[in-house]
């Protein structure tokens, strides 16, 4: 459920921003310069790690932003997000909580797995009602 392409384009957007080559974003955040230019062409999903790695060293990037791109929940699932764009991402409801409090039988990674998966769907809703 990930956007490679968005994903992609927003790190290549964010590097040129920067005024980094893609050997000067290797070196600030330690992702090889032939996987960066695979990410931004949307031919790879990057992990968790990697892409935090990135929004540490793209000066103006939003972290969370980034992991939502790339598939995965933000940081700390109650704290509002803010895109670049300025749109604004709530903080989970009482109902999604207790959703995922009723998954206690399901293992931590599982847990955190659903978790990205809703918060992924909840971001393309809204991006889809943003081109509206």
């Amino acid at each position: 459920m990930k956007d490679t392409v968005e994903f992609g384009r927003k790190i290549r957007e964010l590097r040129l921003k920067n005024d980094y080559s893609l050997r000067d974003l290797e070196a600030k955040s330690g992702v090889s310069y032939s996987f960066i230019s695979s990410i931004e062409k949307g031919r790879f999903s990057p992990s968790r790690d990697t892409v935090i790695a990135l929004a540490k060293a793209l000066k103006g990037s939003n972290k969370n932003e980034l992991l939502l791109l790339a598939g995965f929940a933000p940081e700390d699932p109650n704290e509002d997000i803010t895109f670049s764009s300025g749109k604004k991402e709530r903080p989970l409801t009482e109902l999604e909580n207790l959703f995922f409090y009723e998954l206690d039988k399901l293992s931590e990674e599982d847990k955190k797995k659903a978790l990205e998966h809703v918060r992924y769907l909840r971001y393309l809703a809204e991006k889809a009602n943003n081109k509206d």
